[in-house]
């Protein structure tokens, strides 16, 4: 029996953790920690959040870097040290309707906020 459960948490977690979290996941996250106050500092969901930012960072820069070696134009052009609040991505993420952000990986939602914000010059 705790071979099977092994068997399971391995194949099962894997799989899980590979599952891209969608706007209205990291939304429900974001307004549970600021329903918590100061508490949040200590939540495992904070973690959670910062993990999502920045591995659809790190996504989309690879993206980025391999379009521009490819030759393809970039899809949006921040500037060298872009900074990002937390108020303007949560304003971003409710700005999407609803109905898509259930559809909508996180990762997405982030590369249109940076395309509206930071458009290539033409």
């Amino acid at each position: 029996m705790k071979r099977f459960l092994w068997l399971f948490v391995l194949i099962v977690l894997p799989v899980t953790a590979l599952q891209a979290m969608t706007v209205a996941v990291f939304l429900e996250k974001a307004d549970a920690l600021e329903r918590r106050g100061m508490m949040a500092m200590f939540s495992s969901h904070l973690r959670l959040l910062k993990t999502e930012v920045k591995g659809a960072s790190q996504a989309l820069k690879a993206e980025r870097d391999r379009r521009r070696a490819s030759g393809q134009p970039p899809l949006y052009c921040p500037p060298e040290r872009a900074r990002m609040k937390s108020d303007d991505l949560l304003a971003h993420l409710r700005s999407i309707p609803p109905a898509q952000r259930q559809r909508m990986e996180f990762r997405d939602a982030l590369r249109l906020m940076l395309v509206r914000r930071y458009p290539c010059p033409s």
